[in-house]
């Protein structure tokens, strides 16, 4: 384990812009990275499994966490509430652990805020076009629901500026993607504002 704290990355961006398929990749090829599992208040999709994908409460059960302060961050989208449990992401760092997550335009955003150390990476196809393919592809929302993601997806993209990085999914082409992704986090660790006083002038001094 390296020492010193984790970092916290948090890949954000549209729906259907591959977030799911990036982070796991990059979660496969990284035994220091952890993932923060959300939860939410939405009905499992198919597949989805308690305590991996999220953490599925009730709306009752989510509300009293949510004035409790469980949550770095939550956020009602498309009519349904995520949150981030603190606890979990703010022990892992403690752990020297990196941690990624992947919430929506604004849950990034409110995570900014709250952890300003946070590295905000925003991802999208190169083409605006292939968010509805990937979302009709998925076959788990209606045509009315999809076409409120991309009208969220319009809103989210306003945001861009917002975030320490772009990296962009090219269509057929994700493993470049999770290449992109790798590299943010391995540049990360090199800035200099991360090396002790100590660390620097045994360098400085080698």
């Amino acid at each position: 384990m390296k020492q010193g704290p984790g970092l916290l990355f948090v890949v954000s961006g549209p729906s259907g812009a591959g977030k799911d398929t990036l982070v796991d990749a990059l979660l496969a090829r990284s035994p220091q990275l952890r993932y923060s599992v959300s939860a939410t208040t939405r009905e499992p999709r198919p597949g989805e499994i308690e305590g991996q994908h999220y953490f599925f409460l009730t709306r009752e059960e989510f509300e009293r966490r949510r004035e409790a302060g469980a949550f770095l961050e939550w956020r009602d989208y498309n009519g349904n509430l995520y949150g981030t449990p603190r606890d979990y992401v703010e022990q892992t760092v403690a752990e020297g652990y990196d941690v990624i997550m992947k919430p929506e335009v604004n849950g990034a955003l409110a995570v900014q805020r709250a952890y300003p150390a946070a590295v905000l990476i925003f991802l999208v196809p190169d083409r605006f076009s292939y968010l509805g393919e990937r979302l009709l592809a998925r076959r788990t929302e209606t045509n009315e629901e999809i076409a409120h993601r991309l009208e969220i997806a319009h809103q989210e993209m306003e945001f861009i500026r917002s975030f320490d990085y772009i990296v962009i999914n090219e269509q057929h082409r994700s493993e470049e993607a999770v290449e992109d992704l790798a590299a943010v986090l391995h540049a990360e660790r090199f800035r200099i504002h991360r090396y002790t006083d100590d660390r620097l002038r045994s360098v400085e001094h080698t």
